[in-house]
């Protein structure tokens, strides 16, 4: 089987198995519910039994008799921003208190701050320091106490942890470290004691709108980008082109042509469309014919252009184009002239394997009243005959005889763009050690729609 017809049944494969992402639960990841009680400095730091309030309860003996916990789970990182809190409800005799990141191998050195040890941040709320790495801080932010919610958090895009005082950005501070880190807080005074949040409750700080500040921020780097106006109206022109969208293509010609200088056929900036001219009116006339469900028509008239090109009964588009005609049947209700056609017409297909799951689908419907409704029910969206429609059109441009590369027929040059753009949205998480959020297309397109 060619690399054409491997290409739709795997996209068909993919509409039976697949439903479009859901941004919040896409690379979704173990999160922080809880402080880990088993590795926290349990001799001078009580955690409570709600696991997310810590206490020390009794007087310090030496400097390094610190109480620390780490969440029970490392932070996220397939995401733009982390972030959690913590309350203190009691700042005790010195409010030697502190919030921050630590790594895994910092559960070894629990008798120390956060920001103290190496690979490890600390905001301390006797003195507004931060510390990171070392004994000695550095001026960043006003002291805390009882009754104060402090924040600290990890920005992805930018790198960077932030904190934050009563849901006010107090600071941020170069990342300097790879590897998973764990929400962390200290104490290290008698009587002191913090609860922290996870995010089970509301934080006092607004983290939707610093996610959507955060946003705004790459979107504006984004717009900054200068892009000639006839280079992207020669992508959206290759787009119609290619699946044969003629009306719409003489529509946005004549709507282009008045402030876009003429676009030519010949290849520039890696650009040939000259292949995609090939049978473009007869291109346009089946993808209608079989969005409308009119697959007798559209095997008519495939036969009446390519009399000898369409000899192959096992091919691919054959197969796509019988069981869409099997699913028309279904659509208008008509099993009995369905049943008959799936045994004459899918008798030839069942000695290859690579059919053979598509084939259960498509018979599958037969056995619901309500096949919509059920596990099949894909089989009769509107996408189903776009699926076909996208096969057929690839194989009309298949059999120009100028094509130089048959796999062009698969994808538009807008969808090739794509890919390299998701391409290098990875490689950009990969080099920040496979942190940040994916890329989200859907995402992008719903926030620019929203800024029109």
């Amino acid at each position: 089987m060619n690399e054409l017809n491997s290409h739709f049944l795997n996209q068909w494969r993919l509409s039976a198995t697949s439903s479009p992402p859901d941004l919040t639960d896409e690379d979704s990841e173990a999160v922080p519910s809880e402080l880990d009680t088993f590795h926290s400095s349990g001799m001078f730091s009580i955690v409570l039994p709600d696991k997310l309030t810590v206490k020390y309860p009794n007087a310090q003996l030496h400097g390094h008799d610190v109480g620390v916990v780490q969440a029970n789970k490392a932070a996220p990182v397939k995401r733009l921003v982390y972030y959690f809190e913590m309350f203190v409800k009691n700042a005790g005799v010195k409010g030697q208190i502190a919030i921050g990141f630590t790594t895994e191998g910092f559960k070894g050195k629990m008798r120390r701050q956060p920001g103290w040890e190496a690979n490890s941040y600390g905001y301390h709320g006797d003195d507004g320091y931060l510390y990171r790495g070392q004994g000695k801080g550095e001026e960043f932010g006003p002291t805390y106490t009882v009754n104060d919610t402090v924040g600290g958090g990890i920005n992805y895009a930018s790198q960077k942890f932030f904190f934050t005082k009563n849901g006010e950005i107090v600071g941020d501070v170069c990342k300097e470290v790879k590897g998973r880190l764990y929400p962390t807080v200290a104490v290290h005074s008698q009587n002191e004691e913090v609860r922290v949040n996870f995010g089970k409750e509301p934080f006092v700080f607004d983290l939707k709108a610093y996610e959507e500040q955060e946003r705004a921020k790459q979107q504006m780097t984004i717009e900054k980008i200068v892009i000639p106006q006839n280079a992207s109206n020669r992508i959206v022109r290759s787009y119609l082109l290619h699946y044969g969208y003629e009306e719409t293509l003489q529509l946005f010609d004549n709507a282009s042509g008045s402030s876009v200088p003429p676009i030519s056929l010949t290849q520039e900036n890696g650009f040939n469309d000259e292949d995609k001219i090939f049978r473009l009116t007869d291109r346009r006339i089946l993808r209608q014919l079989i969005r409308n469900g009119k697959i007798d028509e559209a095997f008519g008239r495939i036969r009446e252009i390519f009399p000898q090109e369409f000899q192959d009964d096992t091919s691919a588009t054959c197969f796509l184009l019988h069981c869409q005609k099997f699913i028309e049947l279904v659509r208008e209700a008509n099993l009995e002239e369905a049943i008959f056609y799936g045994r004459s017409a899918f008798e030839k297909f069942y000695e290859f394997e690579e059919y053979k799951d598509l084939l259960k689908d498509c018979s599958a419907l037969l056995a619901y009243e309500q096949p919509e409704k059920s596990t099949v029910g894909y089989l009769l969206e509107d996408s189903q005959r776009e699926l076909v429609a996208d096969a057929v059109n690839a194989f009309v441009l298949s059999l120009n005889p100028s094509l130089e590369d048959r796999k062009s027929c698969l994808q538009s040059h807008l969808e090739k763009l794509l890919r390299q753009l998701t391409a290098c949205f990875l490689e950009r998480r990969s080099l920040n050690g496979d942190q940040g959020e994916a890329f989200h297309i859907r995402r992008i397109l719903e926030a620019s729609v929203r800024r029109v």
